[in-house]
């Protein structure tokens, strides 16, 4: 399979995988805004309506904040793609990929509900970790594996390699 099509099909997968999990708690399980549901000793299930950024940042209530997120992630997702049609290695491809899905995931959100979905809580004793999503969840392990990609040492023969 080649660096595009895995790509390509891990974008898919994240973007399926997150749509669904976020119709099961809206429309599945039925959850109401601040309901915790404890899953296991670490984990709940807690619907948050996100109208900003990663971690909450930027809180948008207006429809023109709303909207410009709406435009900056469609920049994010074509930069994305056009990064994915030109990915060479198995990693850099599958990372992006990765981090597709989920932006294209978010990105659904904000046009149809007005904010993301939000719902997974970890948490440990006092410590809490912020509520997420399977999307976020893929854009921080694509942003990881592109990090690593980018530490990696470089094979002999790579710098001398033209791209497509």
């Amino acid at each position: 399979m080649s660096p595009r099509l895995l790509g390509l099909l891990v974008a898919v997968l994240v973007f399926a995988a997150d749509q669904a999990s976020k119709l099961w708690i809206l429309h599945g399980l039925v959850v109401s805004v601040g309901d915790v549901i404890p899953v296991t000793p670490f984990l709940n299930l807690v619907l948050v309506w996100n109208r900003g950024i990663s971690y909450g940042l930027m809180q948008q209530e207006a429809d023109l904040g709303r909207w410009g997120l709406v435009f900056l992630t469609v920049a994010a997702v074509v930069l994305l793609s056009v990064w994915l049609a030109r990915a060479r290695g198995r990693l850099t491809a599958a990372s992006v990929g990765l981090v597709l899905g989920g932006a294209a995931g978010n990105l659904v959100d904000r046009v149809v509900y007005g904010a993301v979905v939000d719902f997974v809580h970890l948490h440990a004793g006092d410590l809490s970790w912020y509520v997420f999503n399977i999307a976020d969840a893929a854009i921080v392990a694509g942003v990881i594996g592109l990090l690593w990609e980018s530490f990696r040492p470089r094979q002999s023969g790579d710098a001398a390699k033209k791209p497509h």
